[in-house]
C-alpha cells in the first residue's frame, strides 16, 4: 500500500470522485470505486462513500493505494483447497469453505481462493484484474458455498454483464433470531458505508441501490425463537444480506459484525450459505445450475432447534 495526500487541481475540479481517485492514483476505475465503497477515501478529513460526489478544487484528498499490477505477485499454493462443482473451458463454479478469503487484499496476501484456482487452472492469471485473477463476485471469508469464476476473458465480461442486469439467480441458507412473521417479503433499501463505524456497511440514504428477497423455511421455538430462510439477491452489494435482515429487526444467527452473537444460541460463525446458483452460460448459452448442501457446522446448529 502507498499513500497518497493531494490537493485536487483545477483541472479535475467538478469530476466525479471515482474517475479522481483513478486519474491521481494511476489505478482502475473499478479499484477507485472499491476503494470508496470499502471507506478507504477521505475529502478533507472526511470519509466519502459516493462515487458519483463532485470535487472542488484545492480539496485535499487522503487514501491509502493498493499496490499496482506491476508490484503484485499471486503466487499459486496448491495447498489451498479448490471444491469444483462444475468446469467447462470457460468457466468453473466452485463450493467454498467458510473461513476461506476469496482473493488477497489488506491482512490476507496469501492463501487465498485465487492462490489456491491458479494452482490448478494457471490461464486464469490473465483473466481479470492481476490480484482477483477470474473472480466477479464474491463470498465473505465466513460464508460458505456456491460462487463463479470465469476461466477466459470472454466468460469473465459475460458473468460480469450478467451480474449487472441482475441475470443470475443466487439463493442462500440463512437463520436469523426470533420470528419473522410474514412468510416471504423484500428488503428494498440502499446499502453504503456506515457513518458511525467505516468497517460496517449499513442502511443508509445515498448509498447503493440493494433488494433482498427473502422466504420462511421454518420457525423455531426452542431454545430461543429463531426462522430459517431462503434469501434471494438480486443485487450483489457488500454484506447484503447479513445488513438487510439486521435492517428489519432480524440479525443473522452468529453475526459478531451485525448484532447475530447470543449466547442463548451459539453459532460456530455466521449462519450464511450460498445454496444454490444458476444463469445461462455467457457463451454457450445452455443453463450452468448448482447446488450446495448445507455444511455440517451449520446443520448442528439446527439440530439444537425444536
Amino acid at each position: 500500500m502507498t499513500a497518497f495526500d493531494a490537493e485536487l487541481p483545477e483541472a479535475l475540479a467538478g469530476e466525479r470522485l471515482d474517475r479522481i481517485v483513478a486519474m491521481l492514483c494511476d489505478v482502475p476505475r473499478s479499484v477507485a470505486g472499491e476503494l470508496i465503497d470499502a471507506g478507504e477515501v477521505r475529502i478533507d478529513g472526511e470519509v466519502r462513500t459516493r462515487r458519483a460526489d463532485r470535487l472542488d478544487e484545492g480539496q485535499r484528498l487522503t487514501l491509502d493505494v493498493p499496490a499496482g499490477p506491476e508490484e503484485l505477485t499471486v503466487e499459486a499454493d496448491p495447498d489451498v483447497p479448490v471444491d469444483v462443482v462444475h468446469e467447462d473451458e470457460h468457466l468453473l463454479v466452485i463450493d467454498k469453505p467458510a473461513g476461506l478469503v476469496v482473493h488477497p487484499g489488506a491482512g490476507n496476501p496469501t492463501g487465498t481462493l485465487v492462490h489456491g484456482l491458479l494452482a490448478r487452472y494457471p490461464e486464469i492469471a490473465d483473466v481479470g484484474e492481476p490480484f482477483r485473477p477470474g473472480i466477479v463476485h464474491r463470498l465473505d471469508r465466513e460464508t460458505s458455498g456456491l460462487l463463479a469464476v470465469a476461466r477466459t476473458a470472454e466468460a469473465h465480461a459475460g458473468l460480469t454483464e450478467l451480474l449487472r442486469v441482475h441475470d443470475i439467480v443466487r439463493r442462500y441458507r440463512t437463520l436469523v433470531w426470533d420470528h419473522v412473521t410474514e412468510p416471504r417479503g423484500q428488503v428494498d433499501a440502499p446499502i453504503g458505508r456506515s457513518t458511525k463505524d467505516p468497517t460496517k456497511m449499513g442502511i443508509v440514504v445515498g448509498g447503493r441501490e440493494a433488494r433482498t428477497g427473502y422466504e420462511v423455511v421454518r420457525r423455531y421455538d426452542e431454545p430461543v425463537p429463531v426462522t430459517e430462510l431462503v434469501c434471494h439477491l438480486e443485487t450483489g452489494r457488500t454484506h447484503q444480506i447479513r445488513v438487510h435482515l439486521r435492517g428489519i429487526g432480524h440479525p443473522v444467527v452468529g453475526d459478531p459484525r451485525y448484532g447475530g452473537v447470543r449466547q442463548t444460541l451459539p453459532a460456530p460463525r455466521q449462519f450464511l450459505h450460498a445454496e444454490h446458483l444458476a444463469f445461462r452460460h455467457p457463451v454457450t448459452g445452455q443453463p450452468v445450475e448448482a447446488d450446495s448442501p448445507l455444511p455440517a457446522d451449520l446443520r448442528e446448529v439446527l439440530a439444537r432447534l425444536s
